[in-house]
């Protein structure tokens, strides 16, 4: 080989090195879409490494109150769930008749503790827009909003949409639902009480305006594989 083709031949590799170096990397924050930043900011990078996740759900609603305790498994998608003294065990990858009351339970408690995550997961089936100043029902702060809404098909309530408004830091700080993409609010709460759980940034709070409806979660807690 001639010293001219052996160079070629160098510069060939460099370049494919580099091209395979730049096909890995994470992307900027400024490369990341909205979904990504929300994602990114309530800890989706560190959900890999997170086995199983426990929580309760509780509601207190004017002097009433309820509550379901979860233990999901992650990885082999077993659920455990106890409500009203029942218990129910079930696989989410074969959902049969006898378990899906239970699971659609399980996915609306948990989208409101993961919802910035889940959002992401969902990404092929919502579309999505975002306003850099909005106002926000609840607290009249002016924060970015982000608008999902979901596919027609699938899930348990397709067609639903969010109004999620985001903090500068991508921390949602309240949401508003809307059943069916419905012009008028269904539901509107709030987002505080963050804490962290397994590298998981999460609101364990949600009230609405008046203060009559609270919605929390106690117990949380994710099992990393190292744990």
């Amino acid at each position: 080989m001639t010293k001219h083709s052996t160079l070629f031949l160098a510069l060939i590799l460099l370049i494919s090195s580099c091209k395979s170096d730049k096909k890995t990397e994470e992307p900027t924050a400024e490369e990341q879409t909205i979904l990504e930043k929300v994602a990114h900011a309530h800890g989706i990078s560190n959900w890999d490494s997170i086995e199983e996740l426990r929580f309760t759900f509780n509601v207190d609603r004017d002097t009433t109150h309820f509550e379901r305790h979860w233990v999901w498994n992650t990885k082999t998608q077993d659920v455990l769930g106890i409500s009203r003294g029942d218990t129910i065990n079930y696989n989410r990858k074969s959902v049969d008749s006898t378990a899906m009351r239970a699971d659609g339970a399980f996915i609306n408690d948990k989208f409101w503790l993961l919802a910035p995550i889940n959002i992401l997961w969902d990404e092929n089936n919502l579309t999505y827009s975002q306003e850099d100043m909005a106002i926000a029902p609840i607290s009249n702060d002016t924060l970015k909003k982000l608008t999902v809404v979901y596919g027609n098909e699938g899930g348990y309530t397709p067609g639903d949409a969010y109004d999620f408004y985001l903090a500068d830091d991508y921390l949602i700080k309240e949401w508003v639902f809307r059943k069916g993409n419905s012009e008028e609010p269904t539901s509107t709460a709030t987002w505080e009480d963050y804490q962290t759980t397994g590298g998981l940034n999460l609101s364990l709070t949600h009230t609405n305006k008046e203060r009559n409806f609270k919605l929390y979660f106690t117990g949380v807690e994710a099992i990393t594989l190292k744990d």
